[in-house]
């Protein structure tokens, strides 16, 4: 009789071609899952998004609130489509609303040139891009989420907001994440992004930072301006490790990040809280290119491997980060073997094309 344990997942494939690269990355995640075992995973697949707010005139509902609530993690495909948006013109985008509700305060953005892309970089260095941008996801100029305003048709303004508590927390976890990536050869360094120089809101949030510094003394520690940190991007990107900023800053900054390894097919993303977290690409729902197969499956693959990952060491279930590994190799096996080049990536390899050519080195892959 099995004893492994089984993991409720809430999977809401979204919009556009969220449906296309969700489909792609369940379907890896059960190829590694079925490869590694000692784990086992419920699929619980929910209706939430743009399209469900124009059918139904709402985006989620409360019984797919209770799925996301219930679930040991979540898995998101895209949302939102151009044309359809709530009465201010602000766009449907239950995504956020997921961020702000179960509190999941740091937005993590990998950022690697070994999983596909082209090199945008002439640099020789650009190959060794490997660094994660943490962003706040709850505060910021975020905040102002639906309580902007509007005065007389000539005035319009949104507020920053930066907590001590939220911000303690995240910083806390962006050191905790240059620890763990210490173990696999990083340089343990962290680099603050703000605007110091300018906001009484930015000087509060370094003041933050630097306490919760100190409690890491073995951590390398660097503090740039959001617009020096653009420039370096481009200029230096090999040597960031983890970077963390503000929610807009992250929100940019993470955009020209996957910019650097071929684009946002190959972005990556979670929301994380203490309790809960979001796994999604980083990209939009792309209408334009819906059923025509042309739809890059990396960065959800990618995003499933981390919810594994996540959940691995939430639960402390060693199967899982064994599963997030093999995916993880066989996504580098079969870009730095040229087996297949998306779209996105000047290539003619279709979704299907990409997704079978990892689940086949999932199956091939050697369990240790």
């Amino acid at each position: 009789m099995s004893t492994a344990k089984t993991f409720r997942i809430c999977v809401l494939p979204g919009d556009g071609i969220g449906t296309e690269v969700t489909e792609a990355a369940i379907a890896v995640v059960e190829a590694a899952q079925k490869r590694r075992g000692g784990f086992a995973l419920s699929l619980d697949h929910h209706i939430a998004g743009a399209e469900a707010y124009r059918t139904n005139g709402i985006d989620m509902t409360d019984e797919t609130w209770r799925a996301a609530e219930d679930a040991d993690a979540i898995f998101l495909g895209a949302m939102g489509l151009p044309d359809v948006r709530f009465e201010d013109g602000t766009e449907i985008a239950p995504q956020l609303d997921l961020r702000f509700r179960f509190e999941l305060y740091a937005g993590v953005r990998p950022v690697s040139a070994k999983r596909g892309g082209a090199k945008m970089l002439s640099d020789p260095r650009s190959e060794n891009i490997d660094f994660v941008l943490v962003r706040e996801s709850t505060e910021g100029l975020f905040a102002s989420r639906g309580k902007g305003e509007v005065l007389c048709d000539r005035e319009a303004r949104d507020t920053m907001v930066i907590t001590r508590g939220t911000s303690e927390r995240l910083f806390a976890f962006a050191f905790e994440q240059a620890r763990r990536r210490k173990r696999i050869g990083h340089n343990n360094k962290v680099t603050l992004v703000d605007k110091s120089n300018v906001f009484v809101s930015m000087a509060f949030f370094r003041k933050i930072f630097d306490e919760v510094a100190g409690n890491h003394p073995d951590a390398d520690v660097e503090r740039i301006y959001v617009d020096a940190c653009a420039l370096d991007l481009v200029r230096r990107p090999w040597e960031f490790d983890v970077v963390v900023t503000e929610n807009m800053f992250g929100d940019i900054l993470s955009d020209l990040a996957a910019g650097l390894v071929g684009g946002m097919g190959f972005a990556p993303s979670a929301d994380i809280g203490d309790e809960h977290a979001v796994f999604q690409p980083a990209h939009g729902s792309a209408p334009d290119i819906v059923g025509s197969g042309r739809a890059n499956p990396t960065a959800a693959i990618l995003s499933a491997s981390m919810m594994l990952n996540w959940i691995g060491h939430q639960q402390s279930v060693s199967q899982c980060l064994d599963a997030a590994q093999l995916i993880d190799d066989a996504i580098e096996a079969v870009f730095a073997g040229n087996q297949v080049r998306t779209h996105d990536a000047g290539g003619t390899s279709s979704t299907a094309d990409l997704t079978n050519a990892v689940i086949e080195k999932i199956t091939a892959s050697q369990i240790n």
